[in-house]
């Protein structure tokens, strides 16, 4: 491609309609992301230029089914805790077409572990059990004494407690102790202990923010309550498990200023607030499904339904959602990123068992077919089963790369999707 065919593609994504202004960050965004793409297209290695191809081809037109990507998934999860750079027990962050295996990430680690127990339990399978145990372990032993967890994969720098970390790892330890039992009761509330007491009054966390994101306050840490429900849901103690709920609603009812009417939210992206990825507008909506599931607040309830009727709305009849999405729910880019599709997918499927709306289920059972489809069941360890950052692969999330969590994402609504079609 040339230079100034490629520099007109990009700037296209720009402008979806006319008229429509963007900010100066964003386009920086996407003028990087096109610097970086000519320059991938120049130096990729082999395995990457064939994938991008095949991408650019379109995706095929069956979807394998639910049961064969779980299976793949959740051997790409096994490859993934065996061949993590780093070798100590979680799961590498990804499998890169540029880079091979990352080191171990134990951010996204923490919540694939409740995901394995469920799949060890429904499949009884002892190794998945196992794989979760070990797991669970190697984050108990990088936990700092104060309670919270790192950012980044391991190896990353600076090395500082993460608000939004420590509440992703807190679902594994709930998990474990549900699972494993009173072994991991400690670390568990140790975790949950911090992100209480370092919560601002206002129910916002802003003293422990990664250093790998851009700065500012984040609605999506709305998946950090959600931590702090489940830790709740794994305690016998009464006062204790009423203080993280009281935590997480004080959050939610945060967050909810920063929703718009339409039911869009500020300050709810990595780096791009004003056209933020459909992963961390899933981060948000999926926090406040969960906190109206345990405390039945109709204001949570309407903050969610609100968001999901935008972006249920959002979805085109083959499934595709575009991965960024600005103020007005227009597409930002020309590309989806699958990790959001997954978790945008289960949310709308908890909403319809709650709400009855059949607009909800096939927007998100077209969103899941649509996710499959990208997934190869053959293929080399690393592609086999790996769920990618984006479709295509060159797109601007987690560009060649197969995500940790995009598989667990997906292995986790396909199984609600299942448990809806078993209704």
């Amino acid at each position: 491609m040339r230079w100034d065919l490629g520099l007109t593609s990009a700037l296209g994504t720009l402008v979806i309609h006319s008229g429509h202004r963007h900010s100066p960050q964003r386009m920086l965004s996407t003028l990087k992301q096109l610097a970086r793409t000519q320059l991938d297209r120049i130096s990729l290695p082999l395995p990457a230029k064939r994938e991008r191809r095949r991408d650019a081809q379109g995706l095929p037109t069956s979807d394998p089914g639910i049961a064969a990507v779980e299976t793949a998934a959740l051997g790409w999860l096994g490859d993934a805790q065996d061949n993590a750079a780093t070798r100590d027990g979680g799961a590498a962050r990804d499998f890169s077409l540029v880079k091979g295996w990352a080191a171990s990430y134990p951010e996204t680690s923490g919540y694939i572990v409740p995901t394995l127990i469920d799949a060890g339990l429904r499949r009884n399978d002892p190794a998945l059990l196992d794989r979760a145990r070990r797991m669970t372990d190697w984050l108990v032993g990088i936990q700092f004494a104060e309670g919270g967890f790192q950012g980044g994969t391991i190896g990353a720098q600076p090395c500082v407690p993460v608000t939004f970390n420590t509440g992703q790892i807190l679902m594994g330890l709930a998990a474990a102790r549900r699972q494993f039992g009173d072994v991991y009761a400690e670390p568990m509330h140790r975790a949950a202990g911090w992100l209480v007491d370092t919560m601002d009054p206002d129910g916002c966390w802003r003293k422990f923010p990664t250093p790998f994101a851009a700065p500012g306050e984040k609605a999506y840490e709305t998946h950090v309550a959600w931590g702090l429900i489940e830790a709740a849901r794994s305690t016998a103690d009464a006062a204790v498990a009423d203080r993280y709920v009281e935590a997480a609603l004080r959050n939610a009812r945060w967050a909810i200023t920063k929703q718009h009417p339409n039911g869009w939210f500020d300050s709810c992206c990595l780096v791009l607030p004003d056209a933020p990825l459909t992963h961390t507008l899933g981060y948000a909506l999926r926090g406040l499904t969960e906190i109206y599931l345990q405390t039945s607040e109709p204001d949570i309830l309407a903050a969610s339904v609100r968001t999901a009727d935008a972006l249920s709305a959002c979805v085109a009849a083959d499934g595709f959602l575009a991965g960024r999405l600005d103020r007005s729910w227009t597409g930002a880019v020309n590309w989806a990123c699958v990790t959001g599709s997954a978790q945008i997918a289960h949310s709308l499927l908890i909403l319809h068992k709650e709400l009855r709306r059949p607009d909800y289920r096939d927007a998100a059972v077209a969103l899941l077919s649509y996710a499959r489809r990208t997934v190869h069941l053959d293929g080399p360890t690393g592609v086999r089963g790996g769920v990618k950052g984006s479709f295509p692969v060159d797109g601007g999330y987690g560009t060649y790369e197969f995500l940790n969590w995009a598989a667990k994402f997906l292995i986790d609504a396909g199984q609600a999707e299942l448990t809806l079609r078993s209704a």
